[in-house]
């Protein structure tokens, strides 16, 4: 009878510690999943509008713009939290959007600087030309988002 007990308390204390580890790690990369998907759901929804209501009127457009040229440096980039989305412009006139979730451990990226787009959570750095990853943790690269450039407006294409 002491065995069970010991054995029944031995295995609560290790029950405990398992579940709280995954609870902790559960938590932290939800969060990641979580954020990822509205944004795919959120760009195929704009690629659906934009495709049904905004190509025929060019004010209807300007409703669907998720960034001005303007917004985005040469040689940098922003990230539009909101939409977890990063926009990029490694050369003058050249566009690239990238989604802002790092593949690492699904935070948001924190900045762009020096070429590259950074996650504040372990380090990750992505290249603002491909989306590539330029120092790990993270081993793929930030998947590409389609957009369209008319005029000065950004928006998902």
């Amino acid at each position: 009878m002491t065995d069970t007990t010991r054995r029944a308390v031995v295995f609560g204390a290790g029950g405990a510690g398992l579940a709280a580890a995954l609870t902790a790690c559960t938590g932290y990369s939800t969060g990641g999943s979580d954020a990822a998907a509205p944004a795919d759901d959120q760009a195929t929804a704009k690629a659906t509008d934009a495709a049904g209501g905004g190509a025929g009127s060019g004010g209807g457009a300007g409703g669907d713009a998720i960034a001005q040229t303007s917004d985005i440096p040469t040689g940098g980039g922003k990230i539009l939290e909101d939409k977890k989305i990063v926009i990029t412009q490694p050369a003058a006139g050249e566009f690239k959007a990238f989604s802002a979730v790092c593949t690492h451990a699904g935070c948001t990226v924190a900045s762009v600087s020096n070429g590259t787009i950074n996650c504040p959570c372990h380090g990750s750095k992505f290249n603002i030309k491909d989306g590539s990853v330029a120092k790990g943790p993270a081993k793929d690269p930030l998947a590409e988002q389609k957009i369209t450039v008319s005029g000065d407006s950004i928006t998902l294409a």
